[in-house]
């Protein structure tokens, strides 16, 4: 009895680690399958779907969005900044700048004096004055304006002896239209009074243009014009 129990025993004892194995085998395979369906899953998730595929390309290409836009920012950058030269340049070389009347306030005011007191001169005469101005005329007069005056000084000075005639010319405004370094366009406004014997002073006004050269470092009046 003891040696059938025991032999009973003995093989459950046995049969247990057969069916030990079979458990353990099943429980591999699961694990395997497992396994296999996991990676499976990763790599349906990777390639199949290519959902992690597009979440790199979309991450590259936000990295590489602000190289570009840097890129594009410097080219208009450079661009612009030409732009601005070239436009900077042509505002140098318009003829508005070359006017140094916009510039240069000491040369304005040197040729307005100049030609002001120059005009207050041949304008001004009396009956026995005549000469002078006539003499004065040729130190500030040149070119075309001083054949004009003494074309037209003549008739003057007899007007002067027979009506007792005497003018008195003075310059109250003077603006310098355009001024180079040897040449300088000028309007003026003159008040001018009039007086004859026996009669009442008698106030008028003119105005002029006025064309000026820069010679031998004086200002001399070229053309005087009318307007």
């Amino acid at each position: 009895m003891n040696s059938t129990g025991t032999d009973t025993t003995d093989a459950e004892d046995v049969a247990a680690p057969t069916d030990t194995p079979t458990d353990t085998t099943g429980v591999t395979a699961a694990t395997d399958g497992t396994g296999q369906a996991d990676n499976a899953g990763t790599a349906g998730t990777a390639d199949g779907t290519g959902r992690t595929g597009t979440v790199d390309a979309v991450d590259a290409s936000r990295r590489r969005w602000p190289r570009v836009l840097g890129a594009l920012l410097a080219v208009a950058l450079i661009a612009a900044g030409g732009a601005l030269y070239a436009e900077g340049r042509q505002l140098r070389d318009t003829p508005a700048t070359a006017n140094l009347a916009l510039t240069d306030a000491e040369a304005t005011a040197r040729v307005t004096g100049d030609v002001s007191s120059a005009l207050g001169k041949i304008f001004s005469y009396g009956p026995g004055s005549t000469a002078a101005t006539r003499a004065a005329a040729k130190e500030v007069l040149a070119g075309k304006a001083l054949q004009q005056y003494a074309a037209l000084f003549g008739q003057v000075e007899r007007q002067s002896a027979d009506q007792k005639l005497t003018l008195t010319t003075e310059v109250v405004r003077a603006g310098v239209t355009r001024l180079t370094g040897s040449g300088a366009h000028l309007l003026v406004f003159l008040d001018q009074v009039y007086e004859r014997r026996g009669r009442a002073p008698t106030t008028a006004s003119a105005q002029l243009t006025v064309t000026a050269e820069l010679r031998d470092g004086r200002w001399w009046i070229v053309e005087i014009g009318t307007t």
